[in-house]
């Protein structure tokens, strides 16, 4: 079974200008999960998709194997994920005459993710014989107890009501947040005509909060780079 990790990023970025080249410890941001994904020992190809020429270059100069440049009707913010990476597995497919039975997708705005995250969900997908399975963590907020939504009449109420009044979070039924950190499709699944990433039979892998920070803007960087450099300064010599 060959097994294909794919990195998508784009030039343009409303809500941080620049964010995939700027650089996160030491390195550009896009960098960091391209040397993860070849580093961690699991994957035959990491290709790497970008509409940007200036991307490509960082990607080629971080040791991507694949180098892809994507059109730009597959680059907009307009347009779900999933349509690039099956561009992704279909040229890289086409280059190296091979077919991929598992592919991750692994986000460049995660950069906290560590290989074990990588490797659990792996783990956690052919354990169950999942379809997909998509990383999380445990929602802060809560659709049962504290978010709402406007009613027709203008006045909020919970997103989900639930069956008997929840009065302390705790007690209200389990909720994630999917992170986008690592995604994993067999090739079957990937290819169906469904652009829905949240799908029957899959399954999600826990993650804790302090590696799913999603670089939005220039908050989520800040943030990010706090625990970066904290990590370190724990880890034993640091």
């Amino acid at each position: 079974m060959l097994r294909l990790a794919t990195v998508l990023a784009r030039g343009g970025s409303k809500g941080l200008a620049g964010k995939n080249a700027r650089p996160f410890g030491g390195m550009p941001l896009l960098a960091r999960t391209i040397l993860q994904a070849k580093g961690c020992g699991l994957f035959d190809v990491v290709a790497f998709s970008s509409d940007s020429l200036e991307l490509l270059e960082i990607a080629q100069s971080a040791g991507a194997d694949e180098l892809i440049h994507r059109p730009a009707e597959l680059a907009n913010d307009t347009i779900s994920k999933l349509p690039g990476i099956r561009h992704a597995l279909a040229t890289v497919e086409q280059r190296r005459s091979a077919r991929f039975d598992e592919i991750a997708d692994l986000a460049v705005t995660s950069p906290l993710r560590s290989a074990e995250d990588i490797a659990g969900a792996l783990r956690l997908r052919e354990s169950t014989g999942a379809p997909v399975v998509l990383s999380a963590n445990s929602a802060k907020d809560n659709p049962y107890f504290n978010i709402v939504e406007h009613g027709p009449n203008g006045q909020i109420r919970l997103c989900r009501e639930p069956a008997d009044p929840v009065r302390a979070r705790q007690s209200a039924p389990e909720c994630y947040a999917l992170n986008g950190a690592v995604y994993i499709w067999t090739r079957f699944e990937l290819l169906k005509d469904e652009d829905a990433v949240v799908r029957p039979l899959a399954r999600v892998f826990l993650m804790p909060a302090e590696r799913s920070v999603d670089i939005d803007d220039e908050q989520d960087f800040a943030f990010a780079e706090f625990i970066d450099d904290r990590s370190h300064k724990l880890q034993p010599g640091g």
